[in-house]
């Protein structure tokens, strides 16, 4: 149960209500999150921006940022986040070994090098401290040009600002995933009608 009663969704904000317009188009529905964020117009105007800034940088492959950002809500433990980014990334054709193999994927046959690498870089940003690996970020500079690791680089570090914020404010699984949904990095996968 969120910590933190958002905005109605009938609410007189107006940055709340553009940005909740923007947010249904793209998904379907509302996100409480959203209507959370709205209760202070900085928060909410720093958030927007940064979704907004996020949502127009393509040049990182968009399965290999969704699986990076899937693995930091998996790390934090953010339920909203493992909800709403198995859904999308399903959407993207994501297959469902690399879901359940997310938290295990040294190991796993599903992924990559590549995908590895990029998982690791993950880790590696979201630990505290941040202690990146020379050689893994090496192996990445080979795959990617600057202006993409910058990209990997900030998506990372959004997805740690979402699900921190989620986590802390109580923001649980909204039903967004259908079938398998990963799981926090402590827990096996399940499907989703375990999880909500």
């Amino acid at each position: 149960m969120a910590r933190i009663e958002g905005v109605s969704e009938k609410s007189g904000n107006l940055l709340y209500r553009a940005f909740a317009w923007s947010v249904r188009r793209r998904l379907g529905r509302d996100m409480g999150p959203l209507r959370g964020y709205a209760r202070s117009t900085p928060v909410m105007l720093a958030v927007a921006g940064m979704e907004l800034g996020m949502e127009r940088a393509h040049r990182v492959d968009p399965r290999l940022r969704n699986l990076a950002e899937l693995r930091v809500a998996a790390l934090v433990g953010c339920r909203f986040c493992l909800d709403i980014g198995s859904a999308l990334i399903r959407k993207l054709g994501v297959p469902e070994s690399q879901l359940r193999d997310l938290n295990d994927y040294e190991t796993s046959a599903a992924f990559s090098a590549l995908e590895k690498a990029v998982l690791r870089y993950t880790d590696a940003m979201t630990a505290t401290p941040v202690d990146i690996d020379e050689e893994n970020f090496e192996f990445l500079r080979r795959h990617f040009d600057e202006s993409q690791i910058v990209e990997l680089t900030a998506a990372i570090a959004h997805e740690n600002l979402r699900a921190r914020m989620n986590h802390a404010l109580g923001y649980g699984a909204e039903g967004f995933t259908e079938g398998a949904c990963a799981l926090p990095a402590t827990q096996p996968l399940r499907h989703s009608a375990n999880v909500h």
